[in-house]
C-alpha cells in the first residue's frame, strides 16, 4: 500500500507546488501516486482520466512498458554520460533518428533539458549566427502576442503572454510581439520599420496558451518576409510535435522549410527533461566555416537514458502508426467537443488535431475569468477528471492511445464538474 504524502494541518509543506498559492493547496485531491495508460491515482483515492497528456507529454499514454524498456536498458550500460566537449553513441543515434523524421533537410541536433531552456538556446544560436555573418545589428526576437514558450528568464521575455515580466525585471529589450489574426498587417509594420535588426521569428504553429492555430496565410506571409530580410524562421514545435496535432512535426506543412525546429515534450513520452533543437544546412554551415563555437550546454542534455527514452518513443510511434491514432483521436476529439457545446457556458473551440480549446463564457456571453476558468478546471477535477486551463477556455490534450471509452469517460466527468461549476455560479 502506497503511503500518505500530504501534509498534516499546521505543518510546512515540503514541496513549493509550481504555479499556485500554498496556503490553500488541496493536498489529498492533487497529489498523484501513480500513473498508468489514460489514468492518474490521487491520495484521496480518486482515479481520474487525463485529457492533458500530463502537460501534452505523454502522447502514448502513461508508463509504455516499450519505451521503459529501451530507458531501463540504457541505464544499466550508461546511466550518465555529458556532451561538453565529447560525445556518446547514443547520442549520435538519437540525433540520426530525429533528423530523419521532418520532411525538411534537417543537419545538426543540440539537446537541451526543457522546451523553455532550448528556446533560450534557439535565441543565443539566432543571434550568434548573425554576428558570424557579419550581421551583430541583428538581436531582435519576435514572438506571437499570446504565446508561451516557457519561464526561463530568456523563453519568459519570448512568451507573449502576461506572465509576470514586470515582476522578474525579464529582458525585453530585444524581444517584440505581434498578433497573428490580422492577415499579416502588423508582422508587414514591423519588417518595414525593422526588418533589418531582426535575427529570428519564433512561432508556435498551435499556440500552447488556448489552443490557437496560426493561419496558414500567416506563415506564408512570414516566410515572403524571411525571403526578404534574411532572418530565422523558428518552429516552436515543444506541444505540437510528435503527433499532437498530426505527423511529427507541424511545420512539415509547411511550403518551406524552419530553419530550427524545436522540440520537447513529446520527444520522450514525458520520461526525461529533455528538448532538442533541429537545425537547417544554413545554419550548421556558417558556424562549420568560420570554425566558431556555440556557447551553450546543460549537465544533463541529451544523456545516455534520455537519449533511449527518445528512440523508444520513435519506435514506440512507429510500431503502434501514430498517423493513424492522431487522426482517429483527432475524430473522436471533433465529436467529443460538438457533444459538449450542447451544455450552457460553452462556446466555440480552437486548435487542430488532439490540441484543443473549448471556449467558456458566462451569462453575459463575455469570456470567463482567468479565475473562473481555474474553478471550472477544479470542479472538473473533483468530478474525475484532468484538463489543462487556458484564456478563457479549457483545453483538451488526450493521448494518442484514447478510446471510445475514454472519451465516454471525459463526457462525463467535464459535464459533471460543468454542472457543479454552474451550481456554485461561476459562469454568473
Amino acid at each position: 500500500m502506497t503511503s500518505a504524502v500530504s501534509t498534516a494541518p499546521g505543518m510546512q509543506r515540503p514541496l513549493w507546488v509550481p504555479l499556485t498559492t500554498q496556503h490553500d493547496f488541496p493536498d489529498r485531491s492533487h497529489t498523484a501516486l501513480s500513473a498508468h495508460g489514460v489514468h492518474v491515482s490521487f491520495e484521496d483515492g480518486q482515479q481520474r482520466i487525463c485529457a492533458k497528456s500530463g502537460l501534452w507529454n505523454t502522447n502514448l499514454g502513461y508508463g509504455n512498458p516499450h519505451i521503459e524498456a529501451a530507458i531501463t536498458g540504457e541505464l544499466r550500460s550508461a546511466s550518465y554520460l555529458p556532451l561538453f566537449r565529447t560525445a556518446h553513441s547514443k547520442a549520435i543515434e538519437a540525433s540520426r533518428a530525429l533528423l530523419s523524421l521532418p520532411s525538411h533537410n534537417l543537419q545538426r541536433v543540440v539537446f537541451s533539458t526543457s522546451g523553455g531552456a532550448a528556446n533560450d538556446a534557439v535565441m543565443k544560436l539566432a543571434r550568434q549566427f548573425f554576428v558570424l555573418d557579419g550581421q551583430p545589428e541583428r538581436k531582435l526576437i519576435i514572438g506571437l502576442k499570446g504565446s508561451y514558450h516557457g519561464l526561463t528568464y530568456g523563453s519568459q521575455a519570448l512568451s507573449g503572454d502576461e506572465l509576470g515580466q514586470a515582476v522578474y525585471g525579464v529582458d525585453l529589450r530585444n524581444i517584440r510581439h505581434i498578433e497573428f489574426q490580422d492577415q499579416g498587417q502588423e508582422l508587414a509594420q514591423l519588417m518595414q520599420r525593422e526588418g533589418h535588426r531582426i535575427a529570428a521569428v519564433i512561432v508556435e504553429p498551435v499556440l500552447g496558451s488556448g489552443a490557437e492555430a496560426v493561419p496558414g496565410e500567416f506563415i506564408a506571409a512570414l516566410q515572403q518576409h524571411r525571403q526578404d530580410h534574411g532572418f530565422l524562421l523558428v518552429a516552436d514545435e515543444v506541444a505540437t510535435g510528435f503527433g499532437r496535432v498530426g505527423g511529427w512535426f507541424a511545420s512539415d506543412e509547411w511550403q518551406q522549410q524552419p530553419d530550427v525546429i524545436v522540440t520537447s515534450k513529446g520527444l520522450t513520452n514525458g520520461t526525461s527533461a529533455c528538448a532538442a533543437l533541429l537545425i537547417a544546412q544554413r545554419v550548421t554551415q556558417l558556424f562549420d566555416t568560420s570554425e566558431s563555437v556555440f556557447v551553450h550546454g546543460e549537465t544533463q542534455a541529451g544523456t545516455p537514458p534520455t537519449c533511449a527514452a527518445i528512440l523508444g518513443t520513435i519506435a514506440e510511434m512507429t510500431r503502434l502508426d501514430h498517423n493513424t491514432l492522431s487522426k482517429q483521436v483527432a475524430a473522436g476529439l471533433n465529436k467529443f467537443i460538438e457533444e459538449l457545446q450542447g451544455t450552457r457556458g460553452v462556446g466555440d473551440s480552437t486548435g487542430r488535431g488532439c490540441m484543443r480549446g473549448v471556449k467558456l463564457h458566462s451569462r453575459n456571453g463575455m469570456p470567463l475569468s482567468s479565475e473562473g476558468v481555474l474553478a471550472v478546471v477544479r470542479s472538473i477535477h473533483e468530478a474525475g477528471a484532468l484538463v489543462q486551463p487556458g484564456p478563457g477556455r479549457i483545453q483538451l490534450l488526450p493521448a494518442l492511445i484514447y478510446t471510445e471509452e475514454n472519451f465516454a469517460e471525459l463526457q462525463t466527468a467535464i459535464k459533471a464538474g460543468l454542472a457543479g461549476a454552474q451550481s456554485d455560479g461561476v459562469f454568473e
